[in-house]
């Protein structure tokens, strides 16, 4: 794929979402398990800091503002850092297939930790990890904390449920 593909396809997930997606990390993690779905863009992913990542994406998403197929707004967060607002006003595609929709909407609707420590485990668990979720404690237990673990799992087991080309792995 190409800078305008990978632009267009960043503004694709966006238009996905519901025309916006507010966080970075929401925009990385939707990313990853639309490939993970086979419903992807053919991003490739490694581990980061706030789990899987892919530099051909946030690349990509930049494209995108630069194209003005999408707008990204940035504003200050409460925490001191910074977050990002992605939206676009692209129509929707009717040849988006159901289960790409679908899985966009649970992804884009849930809490942005819970769905960090989500892709984090499947992430472990395809690179080999025998315990996903106890690595995924181990490496974030700020984030695992009051019962949000626990609520990661409830929505990696929805997001399960969702019927894609590609089954999510069992974890």
């Amino acid at each position: 794929m190409d800078g305008i593909d990978n632009a267009r396809q960043v503004a694709a997930i966006v238009r996905d979402a519901g025309g916006r997606i507010v966080g970075r990390t929401k925009l990385q993690k939707i990313g990853f398990f639309l490939e993970l779905a086979g419903v992807g863009s053919d991003f490739p992913y490694r581990y980061k800091h706030y789990g899987p990542y892919s530099e051909q994406l946030a690349a990509a998403a930049q494209h995108a503002a630069a194209l003005g197929l999408v707008v990204e707004k940035e504003f200050a967060a409460s925490w001191g850092g910074k977050y990002s607002i992605f939206s676009t006003n692209l129509p929707a595609d009717p040849a988006t297939p159901p289960s790409r929709t679908e899985l966009v909407h649970e992804l884009v609707n849930a809490d942005a930790v819970e769905l960090e420590l989500a892709a984090t485990a499947v992430f472990l668990k395809l690179e080999g990890f025998t315990d996903p979720w106890g690595e995924t404690a181990r490496r974030k237990p700020d984030k695992a904390e009051g019962g949000r673990l626990e609520q990661a799992r409830q929505l990696y087991l929805r997001l399960c449920r969702i019927q894609a080309p590609a089954p999510l792995p069992a974890i």
